[in-house]
């Protein structure tokens, strides 16, 4: 299969599906036609709540891609590709409608920056994650105010200076990341499709007032997160990075 972000609406639900066969990673095309699609269902009259979600059944998302890592040439080249990241965490603080993510299986680095950015986050108990960005040279600096946002300064420290450790997704319901976990993927489907159908019932502009309330402080995050993409713009041209990428790389040949 190739790479592709798809969107679906029924019953008032607009579910946004993205795919990248090589563990669901991010490069800058995925990123920017995530961003697109969260906007388009959030000024949808006929749209009341939103599901992000990822296809397959292994990783829920591995992050930034490393193919598109290691092209990146000069800063311009780096903030562009960071900032994508930015604009899909802004484009879910800005919908005026919940985002429900589904996270069925592990999350790294930008997959974790999803979670946090959703409204509510409901994961399988195989959905442990890891901010790996240090290891590279760079950091979560884009993803990091989504992240900390929701578990607060140590626990974003604690994923932050361990980049090679996971967190269970029990951890992340602990700290907040996870509001529930499940199981099995069946008992997490049904939960998040019975959420969302309880919330497409629910008054619109009830809803709307409401994420504008638990969204507050965070009006500077369309200048703060591009600050953050112009960190990893540059850190990324480092030959720190550029050696980790490719000798992660010969590994997994």
């Amino acid at each position: 299969m190739e790479a592709f972000v798809k969107s679906r609406i029924k019953n008032g639900i607009a579910t946004v599906t993205f795919f990248h066969p090589q563990s669901n990673s991010l490069p800058g095309d995925i990123l920017g036609k995530l961003a697109s699609e969260i906007t388009s269902a959030g000024t949808n009259p006929g749209v009341k709540v939103i599901i992000l979600q990822s296809e397959g059944d292994k990783a829920f998302c591995a992050g930034a891609s490393f193919d598109e890592l290691i092209a990146i040439k000069n800063f311009e080249e780096g903030k562009k590709f960071f900032s994508g990241f930015s604009f899909v965490i802004n484009a879910i603080r800005k919908a005026p409608k919940f985002v429900i993510a589904r996270v069925h299986g592990k999350a790294v680095g930008g997959g974790v920056g999803l979670a946090g950015a959703a409204d509510y986050t409901l994961a399988v108990k195989d959905a442990s994650i890891r901010l790996s960005e240090l290891a590279l040279g760079i950091g979560p600096f884009v993803v990091g105010p989504a992240v900390e946002r929701k578990v607060g300064t140590a626990a974003f420290t604690a994923l932050t200076i361990n980049p090679a450790e996971w967190k269970t997704a029990e951890w992340a319901r602990e700290k907040g990341l996870y509001a529930a976990v499940f199981p099995t993927v069946a008992e997490l489907d049904k939960a998040v499709n019975e959420l969302a159908a309880k919330l497409a019932q629910s008054s619109p502009e009830a809803m709307a007032q409401l994420k504008k309330v638990m969204w507050e402080g965070t009006e500077n995050w369309d200048q703060l997160l591009i600050e953050r993409a112009e960190m990893s713009g540059r850190l990324v041209l480092s030959d720190f990075t550029k050696n980790y990428i490719e000798k992660f790389k010969a590994k997994s040949k």
